[in-house]
């Protein structure tokens, strides 16, 4: 069944100074100690029930390769059974059976395969990945969630998008664990 109010979201979790990962694509400061006592708490019962509103997700093969650690260290496999396509053209092991790789036009990609097929469809990373979105005019919001950290240098969020991009703020929420997660409407 096509679904024409399928939604795409960009959603990146990254440093104040606007880095997902280090140059060498470590993310060992996602865990901070920070407290803010004014914020939310993450529920695990709303981030379950939320995670399954989710239908699929969408990744670069540097984010592939940062969820495969995760499996390695046993830290289990983050996307749980949802459809996770995997952007590369290069060869990577498949883990499991839920994991697709594709290499081609990523308009058509999105429009022609994804949309009529999946309502909500959660882009996750990579930085080129993200901006390739948005530069295409595919995401429809994006979801930065901001930690409280500055790592100085690493692998941005958005890598040259060449063009500005419109947004509309739609929420703001601040947790007790410093995060602060912004939402935004994407207008153009």
């Amino acid at each position: 069944m096509a679904h024409t109010d399928s939604r795409v979201t960009i959603h990146m979790a990254a440093s104040l100074d606007s880095f997902i990962a280090r140059k060498d694509g470590r993310v060992d400061w996602l865990e901070t100690s920070d407290e803010f006592a004014g914020g939310e708490t993450l529920d695990p019962g709303f981030v379950e029930s939320f995670l399954k509103t989710i239908d699929c997700y969408v990744m670069g093969s540097r984010t592939y390769e940062t969820a495969l650690s995760f499996v390695a260290k046993g830290l289990g496999w983050p996307y749980g059974d949802k459809p996770t396509f995997v952007l590369s053209s290069r060869e990577l092991p498949r883990i499991r059976d839920t994991v697709e790789f594709y290499s081609g036009d990523l308009t058509q990609f999105v429009n022609g395969r994804l949309r009529p097929v999946f309502r909500t469809i959660w882009f996750v990373g990579g930085g080129l990945v993200s901006s390739e979105c948005l530069r295409l005019g595919l995401a429809d919001e994006i979801r930065y969630s901001i930690l409280p950290i500055l790592i100085g240098d690493g692998i941005p969020f958005f890598e040259k998008l060449g063009r500005d991009i419109v947004l509309h703020l739609t929420e703001v929420k601040a947790y007790k664990s410093g995060m602060v997660e912004l939402r935004y409407e994407v207008r153009g």
